[in-house]
């Protein structure tokens, strides 16, 4: 099966998520799969020191892949590397060498390999490595990645087949993440009429999934640039619903329900100790369970260090913002949570999801299609 590249017509569409799912289903079909990222944005430090796109750490952990960190994630785009490419301090020729070759090495190794590129079909344009002319460079298919809508989804899908067709790449098909399920039949029956024009399929239909959505503590943590005060074993904990207590205890006694973060001032103690009374009262009724609380306390002054003590002998995982329980709120609901390396559980749920939605007899026919 030929490698092929994912490109996504926009940001926070599910590019990775995709993907997952992808080298998932791919692996119980082939031999050995590969997955590479030509070029990176957002880095993380590995054990051995070096510098690498956050996603290849994740699915080399992950999949267990035995490509090397740098044959993976060979270019990355560091803070200040446009202002040094456009002043003439990066030599564009070597980072195209150096993506060439890592991909020669993986493609060789390999029965095939996904490549995931960084955003829409345009970024990167600025240094001359968008993701439409590095598939162009490594000779690869496009499977375009768009939100689950019709209208403008396939406005965007427009223009990122146009970059792909001004390089010469061919976009072998689409896949639709995100879907509604109220809108997914209608989908399936329009957006294949939509890509008949250019004779591309619909290879997946992939509903929206409320979990995958989730933040967790360690997603707050990044969010309100801070740490967690208590429950740090819990960081990956995922809430089902977000509550802004700012009513009266008597009222929040009423709505307190499992699996919850709330948000409410550090200074409501009667909030935050109706939470521990409701949590400690579950505990010695149902010893084998846990209320899975969160909470985010917010406002000017930190909470008490006799609260954070009480918070902290319940095992709940709490942090404090330095802004507005409103702020807060609304930063939260402007928030888009990433699939991080440790969260096996949204992992599993990623390639469940995907897997199952995503038609693999297709793609093969697609990708074979795709061939000049």
């Amino acid at each position: 099966m030929k490698s092929f590249f994912v490109a996504a017509t926009g940001q926070n569409v599910g590019k990775t998520t995709t993907c997952l799912g992808l080298v998932s289903g791919l692996k119980k079909r082939l031999s050995s799969v590969g997955f590479m990222k030509p070029v990176g944005q957002e880095h993380v430090e590995t054990e051995t020191g070096i510098h690498v796109d956050k996603d290849v750490v994740l699915f080399k952990s992950h999949f267990k892949l035995e490509d090397s960190f740098e044959e993976m994630s060979p270019v990355l785009f560091p803070r200040g590397f446009t202002r040094d490419y456009l002043d003439g301090k990066v030599n564009h020729e070597n980072l195209v060498k150096k993506i060439a070759a890592s991909y020669e090495s993986i493609a060789k190794r390999n029965q095939m390999a996904v490549i995931e590129g960084t955003g829409h079909t345009g970024v990167g344009s600025i240094v001359d490595l968008n993701n439409a002319q590095v598939a162009a460079l490594l000779k690869c298919p496009v499977i375009l990645v768009a939100s689950g809508g019709l209208g403008s989804s396939f406005d965007e899908l427009a223009l990122n087949h146009a970059q792909c067709e001004k390089y010469g790449v061919k976009v072998a098909g689409v896949i639709l993440n995100r879907v509604l399920e109220d809108k997914r039949e209608m989908i399936l029956d329009y957006i294949p009429k939509a890509l008949k024009r250019w004779n591309i399929p619909l290879l997946g239909c992939i509903p929206y999934n409320s979990f995958l959505s989730m933040p967790t503590m360690e997603d707050f943590e990044i969010l309100f640039q801070t740490k967690m005060l208590t429950g740090f074993e819990q960081r990956l904990r995922h809430f089902q619903q977000i509550q802004l207590v700012a009513n009266s205890v008597e009222i929040y006694r009423t709505i307190i329900a499992p699996n919850q973060l709330i948000i409410t001032p550090s200074g409501r103690e009667d909030i935050i100790l109706a939470t521990l009374t409701r949590f400690w009262d579950l505990k010695i009724s149902h010893p084998d369970e846990d209320l899975q609380a969160g909470m985010i306390l917010t406002g000017k002054n930190p909470p008490k260090d006799s609260l954070i003590e009480q918070i902290k002998r319940a095992k709940i995982p709490m942090l404090y913002a330095p802004v507005s329980s409103f702020v807060a709120m609304k930063m939260i609901n402007t928030f888009t949570s990433k699939i991080r390396n440790d969260d096996n559980e949204k992992i599993e749920e990623a390639i469940s999801v995907v897997e199952k939605h995503v038609d693999f007899e297709m793609l093969a026919k697609a990708l074979q299609k795709s061939d000049p």
